[in-house]
């Protein structure tokens, strides 16, 4: 894959993504303004949380760091990666099924061990019965998982890509429903996740079936292959369990505190939107290339596709943090503040954004950083520095809620985030050559962080003199959008002038990537 094929896929991912990511913040919109921050939306909240951080246990993440390098070579050198898949998939499937077999019996236990905040209010009881529904989720998601990962090491990322689409269009449709009708929104709202993984589930093993990707349902088998993989896959799987353990701590703190779980998740649904984007995009792009690449011995095609990866994700990621610290009232109460959600809760959840934005570059250079030790099969070292980043995230948000409150889990999250960054570049430092970052990466860093800053002053200003229409009914939709186009607009031609990217590189990648047939 050359470096402009590369990047062609991330835009191919990131369009994608970004719809996902719109559509999650209407989506968010929707949820909040019909439900609302309170008892109801922090069970909803800690019950979908559940599925997806068992599927980062069983399967994006272990399957991103395990499979997807062992398909990807296999495929290369045309070592039956078809049935080396099917074994993978019936594995898995097995697994997921005595797993939430489990979860539906245990549920009152999970609830309690996440959430223990909630076990001395009306919060628990909702959470278990939200949870026994959600829950089945996981068998679909995490098997979706498998059939994306399986395309994308094959090249083709549309499919895989558009599926969390499915999510999003369900739950608004059924929010919308709910709205029109009178119904209760919460319970269209838990019965149509699993619907909607089912959806996500028939697209990519369609998508896959036409790739020539035929896999079925059959017995498990522990083959050599399978085995290798459980070896790799366990690490993985315990570093993805690190970082839902951050999330869990966090909620666990935020659990004490009335609302507190509502604003973080709709923090974090904000913040996730350039993270997904970029950051995810660029990783599930990266890790196939460089197993292949590592496969080949094409080292310095193994550099250059890196270094043009971090470069584009901090020239996408630097001015999206910016914006997040300098406007996140604007963007919070704009988006979210309508029903049942008020001014107090924007304040809230805008101070979380900010704090969130700080972390941000940090949260995308893991994403491209991890594909270095995941394309070599290493995912021990990820899960040694995820555990020293788990302790100091459980240290400072246990350690300063008491003294700053509900936000101490957002402050912890960030500083966490920025420490696995600088342990896995000092771990990359091992790696070789092709694991640096070359000179042009290093020349057009501070250029796109001097961008960045001229922006931000342009969005500060710019957001003062449009105060007024910011907090207006009907036109403030309209005025936070050309908020948006100012920043954007002032970071392009700052960028240009600067010389922290080339437009016409970006252009030439962006036609190369709409003539790509996926």
């Amino acid at each position: 894959m050359k470096p402009i094929r590369l990047i062609s896929g991330v835009l191919t991912v990131g369009f994608w993504t970004l719809m996902s990511r719109i559509l999650g913040v209407v989506r968010e919109v929707l949820i909040l303004g019909l439900i609302g921050p309170g008892p109801v939306m922090d069970a909803f909240v800690a019950a979908f949380r559940l599925p997806n951080m068992f599927r980062r246990f069983f399967a994006e993440g272990a399957f991103n760091a395990a499979f997807v390098p062992m398909f990807s070579k296999k495929l290369e050198a045309d070592e039956d990666p078809i049935g080396f898949a099917r074994d993978a998939m019936n594995g898995l499937a097995m697994v997921l099924l005595v797993l939430t077999g489990l979860a539906l019996v245990f549920m009152p236990a999970l609830v309690w061990a996440t959430a223990g905040g909630f076990a001395s209010d009306d919060r628990f009881d909702l959470t278990v019965g939200y949870g026994r529904i959600i829950f089945p989720y996981i068998l679909l998601i995490s098997l979706a998982a498998l059939f994306s990962g399986a395309l994308n090491a094959s090249g083709r990322f549309a499919a895989a890509a558009a599926a969390p689409v499915f999510l999003n269009i369900f739950v608004i449709t059924a929010m919308l429903i709910a709205q029109a009708t009178g119904g209760d929104a919460i319970v269209w709202l838990v019965w149509t996740i699993p619907v909607a993984g089912i959806a996500q589930l028939a697209l990519v093993w369609i998508a896959a079936d036409r790739a020539g990707i035929r896999l079925r349902p059959g017995r498990p088998r522990l083959t050599p292959d399978m085995k290798r993989l459980v070896v790799i896959a366990i690490p993985a799987a315990l570093a993805g369990g690190v970082m839902q353990i951050n999330l869990l701590v966090g909620q666990q703190v935020a659990s004490h505190f009335e609302k507190a779980v509502g604003w973080l998740y709709a923090a974090d649904r904000l913040y996730q939107l350039p993270l997904g984007v970029v950051g995810i995009a660029v990783g599930i792009v990266l890790l196939p290339d460089l197993s292949r690449r590592l496969k080949a011995q094409d080292d310095m095609g193994g550099k250059e596709a890196f270094s043009r990866a971090g470069e584009l994700s901090l020239a996408l990621t630097i001015p999206c943090a910016v914006a997040l610290v300098v406007i996140p009232l604007p963007l919070v109460s704009v988006l979210f503040e309508r029903g049942a959600t008020g001014a107090d809760d924007s304040a809230a959840i805008a101070m979380a954004v900010a704090i969130y934005g700080l972390g941000l570059p940090a949260f995308v250079l893991q994403k491209v950083l991890q594909p270095l030790f995941f394309a070599r099969e290493d995912t021990r070292s990820p899960f040694r520095y995820a555990v020293w980043a788990m302790a100091i995230n459980a240290i400072l948000a246990i350690g300063l809620a008491p003294v700053i409150g509900w936000i101490a889990p957002a402050i912890a999250t960030t500083v966490a985030g920025w420490v696995m960054v600088a342990m896995l570049a000092r771990g990359a430092k091992g790696l070789g050559n092709v694991a640096q970052f070359d000179a042009r990466f290093f020349a057009r860093l501070w250029r796109i962080c001097l961008a960045s800053a001229f922006m931000g002053v342009v969005l500060w200003f710019a957001q003062k003199l449009m105060w007024n229409w910011l907090i207006a009914d009907y036109i403030r939709y309209a005025a936070l959008t050309l908020l948006v186009v100012i920043g954007m607009f002032a970071y392009g031609v700052f960028g240009q002038i600067a010389g922290a990217f080339s437009l016409s590189e970006m252009r030439s990648a962006f036609r190369r990537g709409s003539r790509k047939k996926e």
